[in-house]
């Protein structure tokens, strides 16, 4: 394939299980903008959760939010911004408001929860660089929400509640796992393999000379779309079978050793 652009899934990807940017990642994203290749990101994560990563990083076009249902220009406006339809939010409240799971709704560039003390609060602080609303009625937010996220270490439970979401919601909404506890549900364009086709058609390239990097499920359908998809070493056997590449983990510094093993020699075979 012909090499031009690169886009980067973050959690579990771009940056380590701590949260962090490491200064080799940050080295190998500057060497491939050098080489003349374009890169940019793609989360599921809110877009005050990306702002420190395109400081670091200066990604020279738009970077896309909530797995593309936002997207946001380098000085953080709004070139595009899709929402779930309040019946589709009613729907997955009625599924799981009585289970075990606990929701999380992402609405006009704030988190709200309803349970502050749940284990995975402390990492979402970190990953949308702010601090939660605690809500005791949630319904007036149900028009405005960009992301709805239902929270449980429970496998079993997420992946019924999976099951159910797909069947009453059927084509309304993106449903899928953005780590193996979140169960996310976003607008139906809302997803990464749409995110990252609208990335590369305003940057003006095909999807064909696209290479893209993730680890987990909801990473997959950009894999399917893209020229050339990496996977980082700690994915699912199920993540790894749809990628071209595998890295090393994120522990391991995986963006930077796919820029600088796979990416970047392969730019030179195209000089």
């Amino acid at each position: 394939m012909t090499l031009r652009f690169v886009i980067s899934d973050v959690d579990g990807t771009l940056v380590n299980n701590a949260k962090r940017l490491t200064q080799p990642t940050i080295d190998a994203v500057a060497k491939l903008q050098a080489a003349g290749v374009p890169f940019t990101i793609i989360s599921a994560r809110p877009p005050s959760g990306i702002a420190f990563l395109v400081e670091a990083l200066k990604p020279t076009g738009p970077i896309a939010a909530f797995n593309g249902g936002t997207i946001i220009a380098p000085d953080g406006s709004v070139v595009e911004r899709h929402m779930l339809d309040r019946d589709v939010v009613e729907k997955s409240f009625a599924i799981a408001g009585k289970s075990a799971a606990t929701p999380w709704i992402f609405a006009e560039g704030r988190w709200h929860i309803v349970d502050p003390n749940n284990p995975h609060v402390p990492h979402e602080v970190l990953a949308s660089a702010q601090q939660p609303v605690i809500e005791t009625d949630m319904t007036p937010l149900f028009g405005e929400v960009d992301k709805l996220t239902w929270v449980s270490d429970d496998p079993a439970l997420l992946k019924e509640l999976h099951a159910q979401m797909d069947a009453a919601i059927g084509k309304a909404a993106t449903v899928g796992q953005s780590q193996t506890y979140y169960l996310d549900l976003t607008s139906p364009v809302a997803n990464k393999g749409e995110g990252v086709a609208t990335l590369a058609r305003t940057a003006g390239v095909d999807l064909s000379e696209v290479a893209v990097l993730g680890d987990q499920f909801n990473d997959v359908p950009m894999f399917e779309r893209a020229g050339i998809a990496i996977a980082m070493g700690q994915a699912p056997d199920a993540v790894k079978a749809k990628a071209a590449y595998l890295s090393t983990s994120n522990d391991d510094d995986g963006v930077a050793h796919a820029i600088e093993t796979i990416l970047l020699p392969m730019l030179k075979g195209q000089q």
